[in-house]
Protein backbone atom coordinates (compact mmCIF):
# COMPACT_ATOMS: atom_id res chain seq x y z
CA UNK A 1 0.00 0.00 0.00
CA UNK A 2 1.53 3.42 -0.98
CA UNK A 3 2.03 6.44 1.72
CA UNK A 4 -0.38 8.82 -0.13
CA UNK A 5 -3.91 5.89 0.04
CA UNK A 6 -2.75 4.98 3.40
CA UNK A 7 -2.37 8.74 4.75
CA UNK A 8 -6.13 9.05 2.88
CA UNK A 9 -7.75 5.99 4.23
CA UNK A 10 -6.34 7.22 7.66
CA UNK A 11 -8.15 10.71 7.63
CA UNK A 12 -10.72 9.06 6.10
CA UNK A 13 -11.17 6.91 9.03
CA UNK A 14 -10.37 9.94 11.33
CA UNK A 15 -13.25 12.14 9.97
CA UNK A 16 -15.73 9.03 10.28
CA UNK A 17 -14.55 8.83 13.87
CA UNK A 18 -14.99 12.62 14.24
CA UNK A 19 -18.57 12.59 12.71
CA UNK A 20 -19.97 9.84 14.63
CA UNK A 21 -18.54 11.57 17.88
CA UNK A 22 -19.89 14.85 17.03
CA UNK A 23 -23.39 13.06 16.39
CA UNK A 24 -23.49 11.44 19.31
CA UNK A 25 -23.00 14.46 22.13
CA UNK A 26 -26.23 15.45 23.46
CA UNK A 27 -26.16 19.00 24.88
CA UNK A 28 -28.93 21.56 26.26
CA UNK A 29 -29.62 25.09 25.11
CA UNK A 30 -27.56 27.82 26.86
CA UNK A 31 -29.08 28.93 29.95
CA UNK A 32 -31.40 26.09 29.86
CA UNK A 33 -31.93 23.80 32.50
CA UNK A 34 -32.91 20.41 33.01
CA UNK A 35 -35.52 19.40 35.97
CA UNK A 36 -34.01 18.57 39.04
CA UNK A 37 -35.32 15.89 41.53
CA UNK A 38 -37.32 14.41 38.49
CA UNK A 39 -39.50 11.36 39.26
CA UNK A 40 -39.13 9.01 35.92
CA UNK A 41 -41.52 7.32 36.90
CA UNK A 42 -44.16 9.35 36.98
CA UNK A 43 -43.03 11.01 33.67
CA UNK A 44 -43.31 6.95 31.82
CA UNK A 45 -47.14 6.89 29.77
CA UNK A 46 -48.41 8.90 27.07
CA UNK A 47 -48.14 12.10 26.21
CA UNK A 48 -49.92 14.00 23.42
CA UNK A 49 -47.75 17.02 21.34
CA UNK A 50 -49.33 20.07 22.04
CA UNK A 51 -46.75 22.03 19.84
CA UNK A 52 -43.11 21.06 18.53
CA UNK A 53 -40.40 23.15 16.29
CA UNK A 54 -41.33 21.55 13.08
CA UNK A 55 -38.24 19.18 11.34
CA UNK A 56 -38.22 16.63 8.61
CA UNK A 57 -39.33 13.87 10.83
CA UNK A 58 -42.26 15.25 11.96
CA UNK A 59 -43.76 16.93 8.60
CA UNK A 60 -47.19 16.75 8.21
CA UNK A 61 -47.59 15.19 11.24
CA UNK A 62 -50.73 15.59 13.28
CA UNK A 63 -52.09 13.13 16.80
CA UNK A 64 -48.46 12.78 17.63
CA UNK A 65 -48.19 11.08 21.06
CA UNK A 66 -44.98 9.88 22.65
CA UNK A 67 -45.83 6.77 24.97
CA UNK A 68 -42.23 5.98 27.44
CA UNK A 69 -42.03 3.29 29.15
CA UNK A 70 -39.26 0.82 30.73
CA UNK A 71 -37.27 -1.51 28.93
CA UNK A 72 -35.35 -4.75 31.16
CA UNK A 73 -32.17 -2.89 31.10
CA UNK A 74 -33.59 0.05 32.45
CA UNK A 75 -33.05 2.32 29.20
CA UNK A 76 -36.59 4.05 28.66
CA UNK A 77 -38.54 2.57 25.54
CA UNK A 78 -40.03 5.80 23.18
CA UNK A 79 -42.67 5.20 21.04
CA UNK A 80 -43.92 8.20 18.95
CA UNK A 81 -46.85 8.03 16.80
CA UNK A 82 -48.39 10.33 14.29
CA UNK A 83 -50.62 10.69 11.82
CA UNK A 84 -49.30 11.89 8.25
CA UNK A 85 -52.04 13.90 6.80
CA UNK A 86 -50.42 13.99 3.74
CA UNK A 87 -49.98 10.66 3.10
CA UNK A 88 -53.03 9.62 5.06
CA UNK A 89 -51.51 6.77 7.20
CA UNK A 90 -50.03 6.82 10.36
CA UNK A 91 -45.96 6.83 11.35
CA UNK A 92 -44.43 5.35 14.08
CA UNK A 93 -41.03 5.29 15.61
CA UNK A 94 -39.74 3.35 18.02
CA UNK A 95 -36.51 4.61 20.28
CA UNK A 96 -34.16 4.13 22.98
CA UNK A 97 -33.60 7.08 25.56
CA UNK A 98 -30.93 6.97 28.57
CA UNK A 99 -30.05 9.57 31.24
CA UNK A 100 -27.13 11.85 30.56
CA UNK A 101 -26.45 11.24 33.96
CA UNK A 102 -28.54 10.54 36.79
CA UNK A 103 -31.90 9.51 36.85
CA UNK A 104 -32.87 12.30 39.12
CA UNK A 105 -32.11 15.19 36.75
CA UNK A 106 -34.03 15.42 33.42
CA UNK A 107 -31.52 15.07 30.96
CA UNK A 108 -32.07 12.29 28.70
CA UNK A 109 -30.26 11.19 25.29
CA UNK A 110 -32.41 9.42 22.76
CA UNK A 111 -31.80 7.39 19.80
CA UNK A 112 -33.48 6.46 16.78
CA UNK A 113 -30.92 5.27 14.89
CA UNK A 114 -28.26 2.89 16.26
CA UNK A 115 -25.64 4.97 18.58
CA UNK A 116 -26.56 8.33 17.43
CA UNK A 117 -28.02 10.21 19.97
CA UNK A 118 -29.86 13.41 20.30
CA UNK A 119 -30.46 15.42 23.60
CA UNK A 120 -34.09 15.29 24.82
CA UNK A 121 -34.56 17.59 28.07
CA UNK A 122 -37.30 18.08 30.87
CA UNK A 123 -36.81 21.81 31.51
CA UNK A 124 -40.17 22.48 32.76
CA UNK A 125 -42.61 20.24 34.21
CA UNK A 126 -45.51 21.03 36.48
CA UNK A 127 -46.02 19.10 40.16
CA UNK A 128 -48.60 16.87 38.92
CA UNK A 129 -46.37 15.82 35.67
CA UNK A 130 -49.46 16.67 33.84
CA UNK A 131 -47.72 19.06 31.58
CA UNK A 132 -43.88 19.09 30.12
CA UNK A 133 -41.81 21.71 28.19
CA UNK A 134 -38.88 19.97 26.30
CA UNK A 135 -35.57 21.03 24.64
CA UNK A 136 -33.12 19.27 22.05
CA UNK A 137 -29.80 19.93 22.12
CA UNK A 138 -30.43 23.38 20.99
CA UNK A 139 -32.91 26.13 19.76
CA UNK A 140 -34.32 24.49 16.83
CA UNK A 141 -35.80 21.47 19.17
CA UNK A 142 -39.12 22.05 21.44
CA UNK A 143 -41.97 20.68 22.52
CA UNK A 144 -44.75 21.60 24.72
CA UNK A 145 -46.46 18.01 25.83
CA UNK A 146 -49.47 16.99 27.84
CA UNK A 147 -51.25 14.49 29.07
CA UNK A 148 -54.62 15.41 27.80
CA UNK A 149 -55.05 16.57 24.28
CA UNK A 150 -55.48 20.26 25.72
CA UNK A 151 -53.35 22.66 27.76
CA UNK A 152 -54.18 25.20 30.53
CA UNK A 153 -54.16 28.82 28.73
CA UNK A 154 -52.08 29.82 31.99
CA UNK A 155 -49.56 26.57 31.34
CA UNK A 156 -49.27 27.63 27.89
CA UNK A 157 -48.32 31.27 28.47
CA UNK A 158 -45.96 29.88 31.01
CA UNK A 159 -44.00 27.63 28.72
CA UNK A 160 -43.77 29.97 26.07
CA UNK A 161 -42.47 32.80 28.27
CA UNK A 162 -39.74 30.62 29.63
CA UNK A 163 -39.25 29.52 25.93
CA UNK A 164 -38.78 32.74 24.21
CA UNK A 165 -36.50 34.13 27.73
CA UNK A 166 -34.51 31.14 26.26
CA UNK A 167 -34.21 32.44 22.70
CA UNK A 168 -36.20 29.90 21.18
CA UNK A 169 -38.22 31.52 18.26
CA UNK A 170 -41.97 30.35 19.50
CA UNK A 171 -43.52 32.53 16.36
CA UNK A 172 -42.11 29.26 14.48
CA UNK A 173 -44.32 26.39 16.98
CA UNK A 174 -46.37 24.09 15.03
CA UNK A 175 -49.57 23.63 16.95
CA UNK A 176 -50.37 19.73 16.56
CA UNK A 177 -53.66 19.02 16.05
CA UNK A 178 -55.10 16.57 17.85
CA UNK A 179 -58.35 15.12 16.23
CA UNK A 180 -58.17 11.66 15.47
CA UNK A 181 -59.04 8.22 17.33
CA UNK A 182 -56.05 6.46 18.98
CA UNK A 183 -53.10 4.73 16.66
Amino acid sequence: MNFKYRNTLLLAGLAIVAASYASCRVSIPKGASAVKSFDKDRYLGKWYEIARMDFKFEKNLKNVTATYSLNENGSIRVDNKGYDYVKGKWKQSIGKAKFVRNDDVARLKVSFFGPFYAGYNVIDIDSGYQYALVAGNNLDYLWILSRTKVIPDAVKAAYLKKAQELGFKTGELVWTVQDKGEY
